[in-house]
């Protein structure tokens, strides 16, 4: 009995021992923790072609404008606003064919196989799943399809397109965006000399006289100038309008809150309501105000 216990217990350990060495080999090998993305299971289906050039076009946007490690719904979301802006700039142009240069980013299968690597086939199979789940489906409002606009990260409220482009539209306004506040890079200092601020804006003498009810700057003074705080992130490539500067003798510090010009939907703050449980339809809906879904004929 004793023997037997003994010998039970010896490939007890032994399966124990090997076990994760044999899946940790099988997996890639040591050194090559893949992202738990890269663990779920796809299969050709979800590398077949997309049934048009438009489903394909939206597949190499999201893959060049969000993170494929995003959630799903966030990714779903970023498929309905992209297909979405495509549209209605394919509307504007009187173009029946997709437009590639029309102010979102887009990646090819080669240029998604170069940034994914070995990678490719899950991050691949992710994206294109998002599309399909949502093919053809658009965001409209009044029956048109909407400006559907979208930045990395707010800085912690969206803002209102009158403030970022001078044109009010009904379905970009102000909405809260607090997961954002978690994201990284959420805040950053970007240091100037009173030199090169005096350079790019005539003056280094800055004066923040009024913000928008979302936090961004709204005008500042320089000198005997005045800026709108997008033409200040301008100037100096900050990364958002929503700033503050301290200065420290003969330097300027700008600290940034967020990425990018914060209308419309926020991606990681797509990603933040997707983690909560909210579904795609209702992450689109909380960044643009009053729209409605439909799907192209």
């Amino acid at each position: 009995m004793k023997k037997l216990l003994g010998i039970m217990l010896f490939y007890i350990l032994l399966a124990v021992l090997l076990l994760p060495l044999a899946v940790t080999v099988f997996c890639g090998g040591f050194g090559k923790a893949l992202p738990r993305e890269a663990k779920a299971l796809y299969t050709a289906a979800d590398l077949a072609p997309l049934e048009t050039e438009l489903e394909e076009y939206v597949a190499g946007v999201v893959a060049a404008e969000m993170p494929a490690a995003f959630p799903e719904e966030a990714l779903k979301a970023q498929a309905v606003a992209a297909r979405t802006y495509q549209l209605r700039q394919m509307q504007a142009a009187g173009s029946d064919a997709v437009l590639y240069d029309v102010g979102q980013a887009y990646l090819s299968v080669e240029e998604q196989k170069e940034k994914w690597g070995e990678n490719y086939g899950f991050y691949a199979a992710k994206i294109r799943r998002a599309v399909r789940e949502t093919a053809g489906e658009i965001l409209v409002y009044e029956g048109e399809p909407i400006l559907a606009a979208f930045h990395a990260q707010s800085g912690g409220r969206t803002e209102d397109a009158a403030h970022v482009w001078a044109e009010a539209l009904p379905y970009l306004k102000s909405v809260d965006s607090s997961g954002d506040k978690m994201a990284p890079g959420h805040e950053t200092e970007a240091v100037f000399s009173a030199a090169e601020v005096a350079e790019k804006l005539g003056s280094a003498d800055l004066t923040i006289l009024s913000r928008t009810e979302a936090g961004y700057v709204e005008k500042v003074q320089a000198g005997e100038t005045l800026f709108s705080g997008r033409q200040v992130r301008e100037a100096l490539d900050l990364r958002s309008a929503n700033f503050t500067i301290e200065k420290e003798g003969d330097t300027l510090r700008f600290t940034t809150y967020g990425y990018g010009h914060g209308a419309g939907m926020s991606q990681y703050g797509a990603a933040f309501l997707a983690e909560e449980g909210k579904d795609y339809r209702e992450i689109l809906a909380h960044y643009y105000t009053d729209v409605k879904f439909t799907y192209l004929e």
